[in-house]
């Protein structure tokens, strides 16, 4: 009996090889700045240069040079969030305050570098709320604050305040969920878990619409 000749794998044809290298390449891309941002963050560094700034230069340093600044920018933002809220809770600060200004920081950079704001702005809330869990911390709080950091960087940038909190306000649910069923119900009550929460939440941060005065409807004389 003739012995069956073993058939060599069929190779993958050149276009998925070549994606499979992009995608490999731009992993690393993201791993390799979330380890700058990681780095940048450091409890001295907040206390010398301010979170804001600090998380929002730590960022651009990151992402430069990047091919694919979507997925590297993400990356650097949320390790750039969470080494702040890490940091922070070391010097025993206000984890809420950091939260703030390192989500305003992130999504500034973003703005900066031409990255999708919602996308930051929905994953930084998340490494923030996770972050606070990690710590022990207020998760509530800190994802109350995180959406108005958005707020607060979308009236920095000219952008939909409503749209960038909504964003967030996702992220901060999404992160608390993965932390427990108690975690989750605190940020839905604190966030309204509603467009209507969160608008209360950045309310400040739109100009009320004049109003238009009502003229009075003169009274018909009768005969």
């Amino acid at each position: 009996m003739a012995a069956t000749r073993r058939r060599k794998p069929a190779r993958a044809p050149r276009a998925r090889r070549l994606a499979a290298g992009r995608a490999a390449g731009r992993a690393a891309q993201g791993a390799g700045a979330a380890r700058t941002a990681a780095r940048g963050i450091t409890s001295a560094e907040i206390v010398a240069v301010g979170v804001l700034s600090l998380v929002k230069s730590t960022i651009v340093t990151a992402v430069a040079g990047a091919r694919d600044v979507g997925a590297v920018l993400a990356e650097a933002g949320v390790a750039a969030v969470r080494g702040a809220i890490r940091a922070a809770e070391e010097i025993g600060a206000d984890l809420g305050a950091v939260a703030r200004e390192a989500l305003r920081g992130t999504i500034n950079a973003a703005g900066e570098i031409g990255g999708d704001l919602a996308q930051v702005a929905r994953s930084a809330a998340r490494g923030a709320v996770k972050a606070a869990g990690d710590v022990g911390g207020d998760v509530a709080m800190v994802a109350r604050r995180a959406v108005e950091g958005s707020a607060a960087a979308a009236r920095d940038l000219g952008v939909d305040v409503t749209k960038l909190a909504r964003s967030a306000a996702v992220g901060a649910v999404e992160a608390a969920d993965r932390i427990g069923s108690t975690a989750g119900r605190a940020v839905r009550d604190t966030l309204s878990g509603s467009i209507a929460g969160v608008r209360s939440l950045t309310q400040d941060a739109q100009p009320a619409a004049p109003r238009t005065p009502r003229r009075r409807r003169k009274k018909s004389r009768t005969a």
